[in-house]
């Protein structure tokens, strides 16, 4: 488990948006805008339309200065703005060396801008004549123009604004990336996985929001929730990433959790001998600060009740991230933005395992067959493809061979022990239904199941909404499906009840398995006849 807070980092804004109010504010401008902040690139967005007087403030210097890129809009009428041009002076002052300023040539050709002429000639006439008393103004603007002219952009007469918009966006993303995540080997199919989350979170809205992220284990909840982190933690006066808590709760108790979130934000020892204490002098403490905090691998409500509490306990701004194998836990403490994370697609998982099994993002032209059977395989979980890959890292195609062969028949135990997790936190019954249908139900009509299951004196209906609860199972088109990687999971478990002897095992589903036990008559009790 580890407790993580973030300090102030180099850059306040991940973008300086410097525009011509009266030509794009309330549209082009606009829609930029909202598309940024929508991916959680945070932007200072500035308009000098709405500013009084002619010099530019210290604060709007700071800003520029404190902005990782600049996005300038280069309008028709950009250049009537001595705000704008005083505005673009200052950028390229602080940003050309960085190589991070990046022109939107929107409605005019860049020659115009580089040399002055069509509309900027005659803005510029008008500006020599006056400021003929500080000629060296005048040139600056000038000179910061060709400039900018000169810097690789966007032309807008040659996109539909839309895709414009989106491409803007896509570049700024990937831009960040390196700069922003410290794991950039885990962050295959990051952007998209994040679109909807940063949706979710709002960055910038005032209202305090608990977001609940679920799904299996080894699907990438936790990579999800360190790239935001590391993106936006600095938006926040306290920001903590608390992973592994059902592993530290078990190891050293959920007081000492509570100690251990006190003490990045209270100066003095975090004296406190019960839960209750705990839990109002956390509340005390940020209840008027904003607050990010991301709890990680959440399994008990307890964890939620007493590190989270409720929206009462955060400043306006604050936003609570909850990781979890368990939907109903977010629903029962009343998280209402939920979002199940996904598998990945072919192309995600391919990339992934590659990087993996080859060190870059694709693989050698003699391996792709065998590449392909193990993305057919893992079923787009990333835990299977990261598990797989390093173990393949280097090895020639006969041990390949070798390896694939044993997948389906031998359990990795890695990848078993993480899947295992869900299956430990049932209950005895619980348990009984998933192992029902991990070995005889995947695939079939669900409510035939659960009266086939009702009949043998298992409370069903509730046992199958648990399964689901927890991405242990979903129903499709009313039949009952099981990620490939939990059904095996669930056969190993009954396999290992005894490996030499199916007779003894709870379960037979192999027809090899059934004809020895009746052939040799080395059934014992342990079998279940459950039909």
């Amino acid at each position: 488990m580890s407790i993580q807070s973030s300090s102030a980092p180099r850059w306040k804004y991940d973008v300086f948006l410097s525009f011509r109010g009266e030509d794009t504010r309330k549209a082009f401008t606009d829609h930029l805008y909202t598309a940024l902040d929508y991916q959680g690139i945070i932007t200072f967005r500035d308009d000098p339309e709405l500013h009084k007087g002619e010099a530019i403030s210290p604060a709007l210097f700071a800003a520029i200065e404190e902005s990782r890129f600049a996005l300038i809009v280069l309008s028709q009428n950009y250049a009537w703005s001595t705000w704008c041009l005083d505005e673009l002076v200052r950028i390229l002052e602080c940003m050309k060396a960085r190589e991070t300023v990046l022109p939107i040539f929107y409605d005019v050709d860049p020659s115009d801008v580089r040399k002055q002429t069509g509309r900027f000639k005659e803005v510029f006439i008008d500006h020599e004549e006056r400021f003929k008393k500080d000629k060296e103004k005048v040139q600056r603007w000038r000179s910061a123009l060709t400039e900018v002219a000169t810097f690789s952009g966007w032309n807008s007469k040659e996109w539909y604004e839309a895709k414009l918009i989106r491409d803007i966006v896509e570049v700024i993303w990937k831009k960040l990336q390196p700069t922003s995540f410290s794991f950039a080997e885990n962050l295959v199919g990051i952007y998209s996985r994040l679109q909807p989350l940063n949706f979710l979170l709002g960055v910038g809205v005032d209202d305090v929001r608990f977001i609940g992220i679920w799904g299996m284990g080894g699907i990438g909840k936790t990579t999800m929730v360190r790239a935001v982190y590391e993106r936006i933690s600095h938006e926040f006066e306290f920001s903590f990433l608390l992973t592994d808590v059902r592993d530290s709760v078990e190891k050293s108790g959920l007081l000492i959790l509570q100690k251990q979130l006190l003490s990045g934000i209270w100066t003095k020892k975090a004296d406190i001998s019960d839960l209750y204490e705990g839990a109002t002098k956390i509340k005390r403490l940020l209840g008027h600060k904003k607050v990010l905090l991301i709890l990680d691998d959440v399994t008990n409500s307890r964890h939620l009740k007493y590190l989270a509490g409720n929206q009462d306990w955060f400043g306006s701004g604050s936003r609570v991230l909850i990781t979890t194998r368990n939907e109903h836990l977010l629903i029962e403490h009343g998280v209402e933005r939920r979002l199940k994370v996904e598998e990945f697609n072919d192309e995600d998982s391919l990339q992934l395992f590659s990087w993996k099994a080859f060190k870059r993002g694709y693989p050698e032209e003699h391996f792709l067959g065998l590449s392909k059977s193990v993305i057919n395989y893992a079923k787009g979980l990333p835990l299977a493809l990261e598990v797989l890959g390093s173990f393949l890292h280097g090895r020639d195609l006969s041990e390949w061979n070798s390896s694939l062969r044993k997948l389906g028949r031998v359990c990795n135990l890695e990848i078993f022990d993480i899947l295992k997790t869900s299956y430990d936190g049932l209950d005895d019954e619980e348990k009984k239904i998933f192992l029902d249908i991990s070995c005889f139900f995947c695939g079939e009509d669900k409510d035939r199941v659960t009266k086939v299951l009702i009949s043998c004196d298992v409370s069903a209906i509730i046992g199958i909404k648990v399964l689901i609860e927890r991405c242990l199972l979903t129903v499709s088109y009313g039949r009952l499906r099981m990620h490939d990687l939990l059904q095996e999971m669930g056969r190993e478990i009954v396999r290992r009840e005894s490996t030499n002897e199916p007779g003894r095992r709870s379960r037979l589903w192999l027809p090899q398995d059934v004809k020895h036990v009746l052939t040799k008559n080395t059934v014992r009790d342990l079998v279940q006849e459950r039909f």
